[in-house]
């Protein structure tokens, strides 16, 4: 039995993370949880958000969006104003340009602004999210490599840089909550 949703809320809680005046003003959300909707957002995803917002920890989740605003922008805004990000890597997580690019911009708040970044690989292997391997590769690979030629290295190594962070690795046969 894997203990990832109470392990991952507790160490995004609020009181493990680094305050200042300056910080409580600055932060909209406590936590920005990036996934990919098909592979999670009504099982792993969907539990971890309601344990995060159960614990009264500010959750940004792209379902919140108002409808007809501008998804990109409003997804880099949510994820500049976040204190951490979490990214739930799962087996088409890299199928989507929407959740590559958010993985950039989460990087690039990891290095600019101090953001803390936690990684849950959902059924997939780190190492398959570092090389852009199996499954997780395959996905990858649907991607316009024409298309979007001038983001692909950009990516690549975004998710090398993601995959080298400690993280939480979830395979099949193991409590997407907890039981009790």
């Amino acid at each position: 039995m894997a203990c990832l949703p109470t392990e991952a809320a507790a160490s995004s809680s609020s009181s493990s993370l680094p305050r200042s005046s300056t910080d409580q003003n600055h932060y909209t959300y406590e936590v920005f949880l990036s996934f990919r909707g098909e592979d999670t957002h009504f099982n792993f995803t969907d539990h971890l958000h309601s344990l995060l917002c159960e614990r009264g920890i500010e959750t940004f989740i792209d379902d919140e969006l108002r409808r007809g605003e501008d998804i990109s922008q409003e997804l880099l805004k949510a994820i500049e104003e976040s204190r951490v990000s979490i990214i739930v890597f799962s087996q088409n997580y890299a199928s989507s340009r929407w959740c590559l690019d958010e993985l950039v911009k989460i990087l690039e708040c990891r290095k600019s602004k101090g953001q803390e970044v936690r990684a849950v690989f959902y059924k997939v292997d780190p190492s398959d999210v570092r090389h852009q391997r199996g499954a997780f590769g395959k996905a990858f690979a649907t991607l316009d490599q024409c298309k979007y030629k001038d983001k692909m290295g950009k990516w690549k190594a975004a998710l090398k840089e993601a995959a080298d962070l400690s993280g939480w690795p979830l395979k099949d046969g193991e409590y997407v909550s907890n039981p009790n």
